[in-house]
Protein backbone atom coordinates (compact mmCIF):
# COMPACT_ATOMS: atom_id res chain seq x y z
CA UNK A 1 0.00 0.00 0.00
CA UNK A 2 2.86 2.19 0.90
CA UNK A 3 4.60 1.60 -2.36
CA UNK A 4 1.24 2.32 -4.44
CA UNK A 5 0.79 5.99 -2.54
CA UNK A 6 4.17 7.01 -3.20
CA UNK A 7 3.51 5.77 -7.27
CA UNK A 8 0.67 7.78 -7.12
CA UNK A 9 2.08 10.79 -5.84
CA UNK A 10 5.38 10.52 -8.21
CA UNK A 11 2.25 10.47 -10.78
CA UNK A 12 0.70 13.17 -9.82
CA UNK A 13 3.62 15.61 -9.58
CA UNK A 14 4.89 14.33 -12.84
CA UNK A 15 1.45 15.41 -14.16
CA UNK A 16 1.61 18.54 -12.54
CA UNK A 17 5.15 19.20 -13.77
CA UNK A 18 4.13 18.36 -17.23
CA UNK A 19 1.04 20.68 -17.41
CA UNK A 20 3.55 23.59 -16.32
CA UNK A 21 5.96 23.16 -18.60
CA UNK A 22 3.05 22.70 -21.39
CA UNK A 23 2.04 26.39 -20.10
CA UNK A 24 5.10 27.76 -19.64
CA UNK A 25 6.85 26.66 -23.57
CA UNK A 26 3.82 27.22 -25.29
CA UNK A 27 2.23 30.01 -24.18
CA UNK A 28 4.20 32.64 -24.13
CA UNK A 29 6.19 31.58 -27.62
CA UNK A 30 2.72 31.13 -29.08
CA UNK A 31 2.20 35.43 -28.00
CA UNK A 32 5.78 35.74 -29.45
CA UNK A 33 4.67 34.51 -32.56
CA UNK A 34 1.24 36.15 -33.09
CA UNK A 35 3.05 39.71 -32.44
CA UNK A 36 5.66 39.02 -34.79
CA UNK A 37 3.46 38.20 -37.40
CA UNK A 38 1.09 41.01 -37.06
CA UNK A 39 3.96 43.52 -37.32
CA UNK A 40 5.63 41.51 -41.11
CA UNK A 41 2.01 40.95 -42.40
CA UNK A 42 -0.43 43.40 -41.36
CA UNK A 43 -1.21 46.31 -43.15
CA UNK A 44 -3.68 49.40 -42.83
CA UNK A 45 -6.20 49.66 -45.62
CA UNK A 46 -6.72 52.53 -47.10
CA UNK A 47 -9.90 52.96 -49.53
CA UNK A 48 -10.14 55.62 -52.41
CA UNK A 49 -13.51 56.30 -53.87
CA UNK A 50 -12.84 58.32 -56.79
CA UNK A 51 -14.69 58.26 -59.86
CA UNK A 52 -12.41 57.04 -62.41
CA UNK A 53 -14.93 56.97 -65.23
CA UNK A 54 -17.92 59.25 -66.49
CA UNK A 55 -18.55 63.16 -66.32
CA UNK A 56 -16.57 63.58 -62.84
CA UNK A 57 -13.59 61.66 -63.87
CA UNK A 58 -12.02 64.98 -65.50
CA UNK A 59 -11.74 65.96 -61.63
CA UNK A 60 -11.22 63.50 -59.40
CA UNK A 61 -8.91 60.67 -61.28
CA UNK A 62 -6.18 63.20 -59.63
CA UNK A 63 -7.07 62.90 -56.20
CA UNK A 64 -6.87 59.18 -56.97
CA UNK A 65 -3.60 59.99 -58.20
CA UNK A 66 -1.96 61.92 -55.41
CA UNK A 67 -3.56 60.13 -52.57
CA UNK A 68 -1.49 56.60 -54.39
CA UNK A 69 1.64 58.74 -54.75
CA UNK A 70 1.11 59.60 -50.73
CA UNK A 71 0.91 56.22 -49.90
CA UNK A 72 3.90 55.47 -51.83
CA UNK A 73 5.96 58.21 -50.07
CA UNK A 74 4.96 56.89 -46.49
CA UNK A 75 5.64 53.45 -47.49
CA UNK A 76 9.21 54.10 -48.45
CA UNK A 77 9.72 55.68 -44.84
CA UNK A 78 8.70 52.84 -43.12
CA UNK A 79 5.37 53.20 -43.31
CA UNK A 80 2.88 54.20 -39.67
CA UNK A 81 3.17 52.38 -36.65
CA UNK A 82 5.06 49.51 -38.19
CA UNK A 83 3.05 48.91 -41.00
CA UNK A 84 2.47 49.70 -44.54
CA UNK A 85 -0.10 51.53 -45.86
CA UNK A 86 -2.55 49.15 -48.48
CA UNK A 87 -4.56 50.98 -51.35
CA UNK A 88 -8.08 49.32 -51.87
CA UNK A 89 -9.33 51.44 -55.13
CA UNK A 90 -13.30 51.06 -56.54
CA UNK A 91 -14.80 53.07 -59.38
CA UNK A 92 -18.24 54.61 -58.69
CA UNK A 93 -18.37 55.71 -62.38
CA UNK A 94 -19.51 59.25 -61.61
CA UNK A 95 -22.53 57.18 -60.28
CA UNK A 96 -24.19 58.75 -56.69
CA UNK A 97 -26.24 55.50 -55.71
CA UNK A 98 -22.78 53.55 -56.91
CA UNK A 99 -20.51 55.68 -54.24
CA UNK A 100 -22.64 54.02 -51.59
CA UNK A 101 -22.68 50.69 -52.63
CA UNK A 102 -18.36 51.01 -53.54
CA UNK A 103 -18.29 52.27 -49.58
CA UNK A 104 -20.54 49.49 -48.00
CA UNK A 105 -17.81 47.18 -50.26
CA UNK A 106 -14.89 48.96 -48.69
CA UNK A 107 -15.93 49.45 -45.33
CA UNK A 108 -17.48 45.45 -45.18
CA UNK A 109 -15.71 43.62 -47.66
CA UNK A 110 -12.53 44.95 -47.65
CA UNK A 111 -12.25 46.11 -44.53
CA UNK A 112 -10.58 48.97 -45.06
CA UNK A 113 -9.39 51.20 -41.91
CA UNK A 114 -9.87 54.66 -43.73
CA UNK A 115 -11.31 55.88 -47.03
CA UNK A 116 -10.32 58.96 -49.01
CA UNK A 117 -13.02 60.04 -51.51
CA UNK A 118 -15.86 61.78 -53.31
CA UNK A 119 -15.76 65.11 -54.80
CA UNK A 120 -19.80 66.11 -55.38
CA UNK A 121 -21.71 67.24 -52.22
CA UNK A 122 -24.22 64.18 -53.52
CA UNK A 123 -21.79 61.17 -53.73
CA UNK A 124 -20.83 62.46 -50.01
CA UNK A 125 -24.18 62.33 -48.44
CA UNK A 126 -25.00 59.38 -50.57
CA UNK A 127 -22.01 57.61 -48.46
CA UNK A 128 -22.33 59.30 -45.25
CA UNK A 129 -24.99 57.56 -43.67
CA UNK A 130 -23.14 54.36 -44.83
CA UNK A 131 -20.13 55.64 -43.61
CA UNK A 132 -21.94 56.65 -39.74
CA UNK A 133 -23.83 53.58 -40.01
CA UNK A 134 -20.28 51.02 -40.41
CA UNK A 135 -18.29 53.06 -38.03
CA UNK A 136 -16.21 53.97 -40.98
CA UNK A 137 -13.96 56.97 -41.65
CA UNK A 138 -13.54 59.32 -44.64
CA UNK A 139 -11.70 61.90 -45.82
CA UNK A 140 -13.45 64.63 -48.04
CA UNK A 141 -11.14 66.73 -49.50
CA UNK A 142 -13.13 69.03 -51.84
CA UNK A 143 -14.80 72.41 -50.90
CA UNK A 144 -18.43 72.43 -50.67
CA UNK A 145 -21.77 74.34 -49.16
CA UNK A 146 -21.42 73.32 -45.63
CA UNK A 147 -24.56 72.75 -43.36
CA UNK A 148 -23.36 69.31 -42.37
CA UNK A 149 -20.85 67.99 -39.46
CA UNK A 150 -20.79 64.11 -39.45
CA UNK A 151 -18.41 62.45 -36.58
CA UNK A 152 -17.43 60.02 -39.46
CA UNK A 153 -16.16 62.59 -41.64
CA UNK A 154 -13.04 65.21 -42.15
CA UNK A 155 -13.88 67.65 -44.32
CA UNK A 156 -10.42 69.08 -45.32
CA UNK A 157 -12.15 71.14 -48.23
CA UNK A 158 -13.75 74.99 -47.75
CA UNK A 159 -16.30 75.49 -45.91
CA UNK A 160 -19.06 78.65 -47.33
CA UNK A 161 -16.97 81.24 -45.18
CA UNK A 162 -14.02 79.74 -46.59
CA UNK A 163 -14.69 79.94 -50.04
CA UNK A 164 -18.11 81.48 -50.95
CA UNK A 165 -18.17 84.53 -49.29
CA UNK A 166 -14.65 86.08 -49.47
CA UNK A 167 -15.43 85.41 -53.46
CA UNK A 168 -18.30 87.22 -53.58
CA UNK A 169 -16.95 89.64 -51.27
CA UNK A 170 -13.91 90.91 -53.40
CA UNK A 171 -16.03 90.94 -56.70
CA UNK A 172 -18.02 93.89 -54.28
CA UNK A 173 -14.84 95.38 -53.34
CA UNK A 174 -13.31 98.42 -55.33
CA UNK A 175 -9.75 96.01 -55.82
CA UNK A 176 -12.23 93.37 -57.21
CA UNK A 177 -14.43 95.62 -59.62
CA UNK A 178 -17.12 96.81 -57.61
CA UNK A 179 -19.96 95.04 -59.25
CA UNK A 180 -23.20 95.25 -58.97
CA UNK A 181 -25.16 92.24 -60.54
CA UNK A 182 -24.48 89.37 -59.76
CA UNK A 183 -25.39 85.99 -62.34
CA UNK A 184 -25.31 82.45 -60.88
CA UNK A 185 -24.98 79.27 -62.58
CA UNK A 186 -24.41 75.76 -61.65
CA UNK A 187 -24.97 72.04 -62.12
CA UNK A 188 -28.39 71.06 -60.54
CA UNK A 189 -27.82 69.00 -57.39
CA UNK A 190 -26.68 69.91 -53.95
CA UNK A 191 -23.73 72.22 -53.69
CA UNK A 192 -24.87 74.49 -56.52
CA UNK A 193 -28.10 74.77 -54.79
CA UNK A 194 -26.89 75.61 -51.26
CA UNK A 195 -24.26 77.57 -52.31
CA UNK A 196 -26.52 79.77 -54.72
CA UNK A 197 -29.08 80.12 -51.64
CA UNK A 198 -25.95 80.90 -49.54
CA UNK A 199 -24.48 83.61 -51.94
CA UNK A 200 -27.83 85.21 -52.79
CA UNK A 201 -28.73 85.52 -48.84
CA UNK A 202 -25.06 87.03 -48.44
CA UNK A 203 -26.05 89.61 -51.45
CA UNK A 204 -29.41 90.50 -50.99
CA UNK A 205 -28.02 91.37 -46.91
CA UNK A 206 -25.22 93.51 -48.67
CA UNK A 207 -28.27 95.40 -50.19
CA UNK A 208 -28.22 94.22 -53.41
CA UNK A 209 -31.08 94.47 -55.19
CA UNK A 210 -33.21 90.97 -55.93
CA UNK A 211 -33.45 91.71 -59.93
CA UNK A 212 -29.46 92.09 -59.65
CA UNK A 213 -29.30 88.15 -58.94
CA UNK A 214 -30.27 85.73 -61.46
CA UNK A 215 -30.28 81.78 -60.73
CA UNK A 216 -29.73 79.36 -63.58
CA UNK A 217 -28.96 75.67 -63.40
CA UNK A 218 -27.88 72.36 -65.85
CA UNK A 219 -27.54 68.66 -65.51
CA UNK A 220 -24.57 67.16 -65.40
CA UNK A 221 -22.45 66.61 -68.66
CA UNK A 222 -24.78 69.57 -69.84
CA UNK A 223 -22.86 70.51 -73.42
CA UNK A 224 -25.08 73.44 -74.98
CA UNK A 225 -24.72 76.89 -73.36
CA UNK A 226 -25.53 78.93 -76.24
CA UNK A 227 -28.78 80.14 -75.12
CA UNK A 228 -27.49 80.99 -71.32
CA UNK A 229 -24.49 82.80 -72.40
CA UNK A 230 -26.82 84.90 -74.60
CA UNK A 231 -28.87 85.50 -71.47
CA UNK A 232 -25.40 86.63 -69.45
CA UNK A 233 -24.51 88.63 -72.56
CA UNK A 234 -27.85 90.60 -71.77
CA UNK A 235 -27.55 90.41 -68.48
CA UNK A 236 -23.97 91.95 -68.10
CA UNK A 237 -24.51 94.33 -71.41
CA UNK A 238 -24.82 97.11 -68.40
CA UNK A 239 -20.96 96.62 -67.76
CA UNK A 240 -20.89 95.99 -63.64
CA UNK A 241 -21.99 92.08 -63.51
CA UNK A 242 -20.01 89.05 -62.77
CA UNK A 243 -20.71 85.22 -63.07
CA UNK A 244 -20.62 83.09 -59.88
CA UNK A 245 -20.08 79.53 -61.27
CA UNK A 246 -20.87 76.69 -59.53
CA UNK A 247 -20.80 74.31 -62.78
CA UNK A 248 -19.14 70.67 -62.04
CA UNK A 249 -17.07 68.66 -64.14
CA UNK A 250 -16.77 68.10 -68.01
CA UNK A 251 -19.69 70.73 -68.64
CA UNK A 252 -17.04 73.82 -67.47
CA UNK A 253 -14.87 72.69 -71.24
CA UNK A 254 -18.36 74.27 -73.38
CA UNK A 255 -19.69 76.89 -70.98
CA UNK A 256 -16.01 78.86 -71.15
CA UNK A 257 -15.67 77.90 -74.93
CA UNK A 258 -19.48 79.04 -75.52
CA UNK A 259 -18.16 82.59 -73.34
CA UNK A 260 -15.61 83.29 -75.79
CA UNK A 261 -17.81 82.52 -78.86
CA UNK A 262 -19.88 85.34 -78.16
CA UNK A 263 -17.57 88.26 -77.51
CA UNK A 264 -17.84 87.72 -73.43
CA UNK A 265 -14.35 88.46 -71.60
CA UNK A 266 -12.98 88.96 -67.96
CA UNK A 267 -13.04 92.44 -68.94
CA UNK A 268 -16.73 92.52 -69.75
CA UNK A 269 -18.09 90.04 -67.43
CA UNK A 270 -15.60 88.22 -65.13
CA UNK A 271 -16.50 84.31 -64.40
CA UNK A 272 -15.79 83.22 -60.45
CA UNK A 273 -15.68 79.58 -60.11
CA UNK A 274 -15.55 77.75 -57.10
CA UNK A 275 -15.23 74.32 -59.28
CA UNK A 276 -12.54 75.00 -62.00
CA UNK A 277 -9.16 74.56 -60.75
CA UNK A 278 -5.62 74.07 -62.56
CA UNK A 279 -6.37 69.95 -63.16
CA UNK A 280 -9.58 71.04 -65.38
CA UNK A 281 -8.02 73.97 -67.28
CA UNK A 282 -5.34 71.18 -68.61
CA UNK A 283 -8.82 70.02 -70.84
CA UNK A 284 -9.24 73.57 -71.55
CA UNK A 285 -8.36 76.22 -74.38
CA UNK A 286 -7.23 79.05 -71.58
CA UNK A 287 -6.27 81.39 -74.26
CA UNK A 288 -9.46 82.55 -74.08
CA UNK A 289 -9.99 82.27 -70.06
CA UNK A 290 -7.29 84.85 -68.85
CA UNK A 291 -7.96 87.32 -66.57
CA UNK A 292 -11.28 85.29 -65.14
CA UNK A 293 -11.22 84.05 -61.34
CA UNK A 294 -11.00 81.51 -59.15
CA UNK A 295 -11.80 81.12 -55.27
CA UNK A 296 -9.52 78.05 -53.55
CA UNK A 297 -7.31 77.80 -50.59
CA UNK A 298 -4.45 76.49 -52.31
CA UNK A 299 -3.02 77.31 -56.17
CA UNK A 300 0.20 75.19 -57.90
CA UNK A 301 1.60 78.46 -58.11
CA UNK A 302 2.30 79.17 -54.04
CA UNK A 303 5.48 80.36 -53.92
CA UNK A 304 7.03 78.33 -51.00
CA UNK A 305 10.15 75.77 -51.16
CA UNK A 306 7.50 72.94 -49.65
CA UNK A 307 5.14 73.74 -52.69
CA UNK A 308 7.71 73.82 -55.17
CA UNK A 309 8.83 70.54 -53.86
CA UNK A 310 4.89 68.82 -53.82
CA UNK A 311 4.67 69.71 -57.51
CA UNK A 312 7.47 68.51 -58.75
CA UNK A 313 6.98 65.13 -56.69
CA UNK A 314 3.70 64.99 -58.29
CA UNK A 315 4.71 65.67 -61.79
CA UNK A 316 7.75 62.98 -61.62
CA UNK A 317 5.03 60.39 -60.15
CA UNK A 318 2.96 60.51 -62.91
CA UNK A 319 5.64 60.68 -65.42
CA UNK A 320 7.12 57.61 -63.69
CA UNK A 321 3.80 55.37 -63.08
CA UNK A 322 2.96 56.23 -67.27
CA UNK A 323 0.37 58.15 -65.98
CA UNK A 324 -1.79 60.27 -68.67
CA UNK A 325 -0.07 63.64 -69.10
CA UNK A 326 2.90 62.30 -67.37
CA UNK A 327 5.36 65.66 -66.41
CA UNK A 328 2.59 67.97 -67.82
CA UNK A 329 0.43 67.36 -65.11
CA UNK A 330 -0.48 69.55 -62.44
CA UNK A 331 -1.64 70.46 -58.76
CA UNK A 332 -4.63 72.45 -57.78
CA UNK A 333 -6.31 72.82 -54.48
CA UNK A 334 -8.57 69.29 -54.38
CA UNK A 335 -5.67 67.42 -55.34
CA UNK A 336 -3.32 69.06 -52.30
CA UNK A 337 -5.78 68.85 -49.60
CA UNK A 338 -6.48 64.80 -50.95
CA UNK A 339 -2.80 64.51 -49.73
CA UNK A 340 -2.96 66.75 -46.97
CA UNK A 341 -5.29 64.41 -46.03
CA UNK A 342 -3.28 61.62 -46.41
CA UNK A 343 -0.89 63.18 -44.11
CA UNK A 344 -3.36 64.42 -41.18
CA UNK A 345 -4.10 61.02 -41.15
CA UNK A 346 -0.86 59.59 -40.86
CA UNK A 347 -0.12 62.20 -38.05
CA UNK A 348 -3.41 61.18 -35.98
CA UNK A 349 -2.48 57.10 -36.53
CA UNK A 350 0.96 57.94 -35.11
CA UNK A 351 -0.12 60.44 -31.68
CA UNK A 352 -3.17 57.89 -31.55
CA UNK A 353 -1.23 54.79 -31.69
CA UNK A 354 -3.95 53.08 -32.94
CA UNK A 355 -6.32 52.92 -36.06
CA UNK A 356 -9.02 52.31 -34.08
CA UNK A 357 -11.49 55.33 -35.89
CA UNK A 358 -12.50 56.87 -32.31
CA UNK A 359 -8.79 56.98 -31.12
CA UNK A 360 -7.55 58.33 -34.77
CA UNK A 361 -10.64 61.21 -35.05
CA UNK A 362 -9.72 62.75 -31.38
CA UNK A 363 -6.21 62.32 -32.34
CA UNK A 364 -7.41 64.73 -35.81
CA UNK A 365 -8.60 67.42 -32.86
CA UNK A 366 -6.79 70.57 -33.04
CA UNK A 367 -3.65 68.94 -34.82
CA UNK A 368 -1.24 71.41 -36.38
CA UNK A 369 0.16 70.28 -39.49
CA UNK A 370 2.89 71.92 -42.14
CA UNK A 371 1.04 71.05 -45.69
CA UNK A 372 2.78 72.18 -48.99
CA UNK A 373 0.53 74.97 -48.76
CA UNK A 374 1.43 76.04 -45.47
CA UNK A 375 0.49 74.93 -41.99
CA UNK A 376 -3.29 74.17 -41.38
CA UNK A 377 -5.29 73.21 -38.17
CA UNK A 378 -8.26 70.89 -37.35
CA UNK A 379 -10.63 72.42 -35.70
CA UNK A 380 -11.20 71.09 -32.10
CA UNK A 381 -14.81 70.11 -32.54
CA UNK A 382 -15.93 70.15 -36.01
CA UNK A 383 -13.91 68.08 -37.86
CA UNK A 384 -13.04 70.79 -40.81
CA UNK A 385 -9.91 72.87 -41.27
CA UNK A 386 -8.42 76.19 -40.65
CA UNK A 387 -6.84 78.01 -43.64
CA UNK A 388 -6.17 80.93 -45.71
CA UNK A 389 -8.43 81.65 -48.27
CA UNK A 390 -6.89 82.54 -51.96
CA UNK A 391 -8.11 84.59 -54.79
CA UNK A 392 -6.78 83.68 -58.19
CA UNK A 393 -6.58 85.08 -61.98
CA UNK A 394 -6.16 82.69 -64.75
CA UNK A 395 -3.30 83.00 -66.49
CA UNK A 396 -2.48 82.11 -70.28
CA UNK A 397 -0.45 78.92 -68.96
CA UNK A 398 -3.25 77.49 -67.42
CA UNK A 399 -2.00 78.71 -63.93
CA UNK A 400 -3.37 81.27 -61.31
CA UNK A 401 -1.63 84.53 -59.69
CA UNK A 402 -2.74 85.33 -56.70
CA UNK A 403 -4.63 88.59 -56.48
CA UNK A 404 -6.09 88.47 -53.23
CA UNK A 405 -5.08 86.27 -49.75
CA UNK A 406 -6.92 86.15 -46.33
CA UNK A 407 -4.96 87.47 -43.01
CA UNK A 408 -3.78 84.38 -41.57
CA UNK A 409 -6.06 81.22 -41.40
CA UNK A 410 -10.06 81.28 -41.75
CA UNK A 411 -11.42 79.06 -38.88
CA UNK A 412 -14.34 76.92 -40.51
CA UNK A 413 -17.80 77.90 -40.26
CA UNK A 414 -19.57 74.81 -41.79
CA UNK A 415 -22.89 76.33 -40.54
CA UNK A 416 -23.34 79.91 -42.42
CA UNK A 417 -26.12 81.89 -41.23
CA UNK A 418 -27.28 82.62 -44.95
CA UNK A 419 -28.31 79.06 -45.47
CA UNK A 420 -31.60 79.66 -43.70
Amino acid sequence: MKNLKFKNRNFLALAVFAVAMLFTSCGPKKEKSTEKAAETSETIKVGILHSLSGTMAISEVSLKDVVLMAIDEINEAGGVLGKKLEPVIVDPASDWDLFAEKAKELLTKDKVDVTFGCWTSVSRKSVLPVYEEYKGLLFYPVQYEGQEQSPNIIYTGATPNQQLIPAAEYLMSEDGGSYKKFYLIGTDYVFPRTANKILKNFLLAQGVPAENIIEEYTPFHHQDYQTIVSKIKRFASSGDACVLSTVNGDSNVPFYKEFANQGLSATTCPIMAFSVAEDELRAMDTEFLVGHLAAWNYYESIKTAENYKFVEKFKNYCEKNGLPGGKDRVTDDPIHWSYAGVYLYKAALEKAQSTDVEKVIAALSGLKLDVPGGEVQMHESNHHLSKPVLIGEIRADGQFDIISESKGLVIPEPFSQYAK
